[in-house]
């Protein structure tokens, strides 16, 4: 969970983690097809299953912001089976250390790669997972994103997470150069469940995912890795390095996250996966709610018309897009017919999308 500006106690979890008022980044989210193994992938941190040979790696990740390119390497595989959603996540890094071993503390205060999953796609009630190379892990429950007044939480956890860690070189030794640590990761569809009876196996379905990467420059003293700090005591900030970038450096944005496609087919076919024209007029559909956010934010109340906060037709695939603004009592509404579907998409005033027949 990451801004630059973190408020954060074990208590208390509502972060006001970005304005609305700042620029940021067109970002179009990035896509992987993950293709389903007929034998369970042992998790040793290894990497070793023959199926992960035959998998493909995703693009390498880029800053959060999608402007610099980052200092050392990261990238993914990804699997599946009836029973778990499997991750490995190969990491460069010389200087491999970690020293928080408590579950559930704060794994960002260590160098760490995190998941993000979003299984129906509204940006509400989402999961966070973030690992350390010690293989200590922190598991969240999120119920909005922290731009709204949310609810976290800390206590849930990933019952029958397996993973592991195996570093190339030495863990917490400050006196050799290290290549870098492979984690190996399988979340069982179980804990996705929202009923009883709930079939959550996305089978050629998509899933919204992104992961990201903590890296922090480090000082050694006495011997033992620390975060570095300035010259007034104050830790350097961390650089984010994401998949899918966000266009601004927070995570908690899930429109902007992946497409992870479920394919049916094992590993070693062939299958397609395109972004939906749906999908894309919900882009517009945010682009239009972060504009009604910017204009409260400047003028302590939302915009009576579209033409307040948008000047410009809304075009997605040669179709133009007509959307309404309906004010309430409590907040507003945006909707449009989907030109593609003729299913009327609605946006609420804290981001959630509706879809109604």
């Amino acid at each position: 969970m990451h801004s630059r500006s973190k408020l954060l106690s074990l208590a208390v979890f509502f972060v006001g983690l970005m304005g609305y008022s700042q620029s940021e980044k067109e970002v179009t989210p990035k896509s992987y097809i993950a293709y389903k193994t007929s034998k369970e992938i042992v998790i040793d941190g290894d990497g070793a299953d023959k199926d992960w040979e035959k998998a493909a790696w995703t693009t390498p990740f880029v800053d959060i912001e999608g402007v610099e390119k980052p200092k050392y390497n990261t990238q993914v595989k990804m699997l599946w089976d009836d029973n778990y959603y499997y991750i490995l996540a190969k990491i460069e890094e010389p200087h491999v250390w970690a020293n928080l071993r408590q579950r559930d503390t704060i794994i960002f205060y260590n160098n760490d790669f995190e998941v993000f999953i979003d299984p129906d796609n509204d940006t509400h009630n989402y999961y966070e997972l973030e690992i350390n190379a010690l293989n200590t892990a922190w598991d969240l429950f999120i119920n909005k994103p922290y731009r709204e007044k949310n609810t976290v939480l800390n206590d849930w956890n990933i019952t029958g997470l397996k993973s592991a860690v195996k570093i190339d070189g030495t863990l917490n030794n400050a006196s050799d150069i290290d290549k870098g640590w492979t984690l190996e990761i399988a979340i069982p569809w179980s804990v996705y469940k929202t009923s009883y009876f709930d079939d959550i196996v996305p089978k050629d379905k998509f899933w919204k995912v992104n992961f990201s990467r903590v890296n922090w420059q480090h000082s050694v003293i006495d011997g033992k890795y620390e975060r570095k700090k300035d010259s007034e005591g104050k830790f350097l900030p961390e650089y984010n390095w994401v998949w899918s970038p966000m266009g601004v450096i927070n995570m908690h944005e899930p429109e902007k996250w992946a497409y992870v496609y479920f394919s049916s087919k094992e590993i070693g076919g062939q299958d397609t996966f395109t972004i939906p024209q749906e999908e894309k007029v919900k882009w517009e559909l945010y682009t239009l709610y972060r504009a009604q956010k910017r204009y409260f934010e400047k003028n302590k109340s939302w915009a009576k018309s579209l033409q307040s906060i948008s000047k410009k037709n809304i075009v997605v695939d040669g179709k133009t897009l007509k959307p309404i603004l309906e004010n309430h009592s409590s907040g507003f509404n945006i909707l449009v017919k989907s030109p593609f579907s003729n299913k009327t998409l609605i946006i609420k005033e804290d981001g959630k999308i509706i879809t109604n027949e």
